[in-house]
């Protein structure tokens, strides 16, 4: 497999911090934050923890802050490419995690993986939904430069709700020329073609 994690500068200095948590404390870590992954928009820690945090890894704020970041994000990619378990103590291995720590992620990433995998799966992406889909046509006949003009002119009416069910339907109006339709409608075939080919 190619490699997910690209051993960048920060994730070079991430990893000597990590490198000198304890095992124990790391796995804690690494399984609070695999469980808050699916949330989005919520943070793994609150500010207070973060301070508990601070002190009982012996850390910097900037060096917590990086290694919370670098954790999430080794996650991140973890679950986005669903990779296996040898796979990920590889990759670990490469960006020069020692095999403790690598094996702390493995053991994490066996346990609660596959739960977070599911719930990302069942989640939806897009914080809105597409629940109504309206149109109108218009056809400019003249103006008073030009008596004799045919520009149709469409008007796509989205209707747009929360994902969690709330609020009323917000409608977002687009509207369209006749050339910037068809991009539009090609860019829906591309869409659905690459669907199709993941199906």
């Amino acid at each position: 497999m190619a490699s997910i994690i690209k051993e960048t500068q920060s994730i070079k200095e991430a990893v000597t911090y990590i490198n000198t948590i304890d095992v124990n404390k790391l796995s804690r870590l690494l399984s609070r934050i695999l469980q808050k992954l699916h949330l989005k928009g919520e943070r793994s820690f609150s500010e207070e923890e973060e301070e508990k945090l601070q002190s009982a890894l012996s850390l910097e704020k900037h060096a917590l802050h990086l290694v919370l970041e670098t954790i999430s994000f080794i996650l991140e990619q973890a679950v986005y490419h669903n990779v296996k378990v040898a796979s990920l103590k590889q990759q670990l291995e490469n960006i020069h995690l020692t095999p403790d720590k690598a094996e702390a992620f493995c053991q994490v990433w066996t346990t609660t993986g596959p739960d977070v995998i599911e719930k990302i799966r069942q989640g939806i992406f897009a914080p809105k939904k597409l629940e109504h889909i309206g149109w109108q046509l218009n056809l400019q006949m003249g103006q008073s430069t030009q008596a004799k003009l045919k520009a149709p002119h469409t008007v796509l009416d989205l209707g747009v709700r929360e994902e969690d069910g709330g609020e009323s339907l917000q409608h977002v109006f687009v509207g369209f020329n006749h050339q910037e339709l068809l991009e539009f409608y090609n860019k829906l075939e591309m869409i659905q073609a690459q669907l199709d080919s993941l199906t």
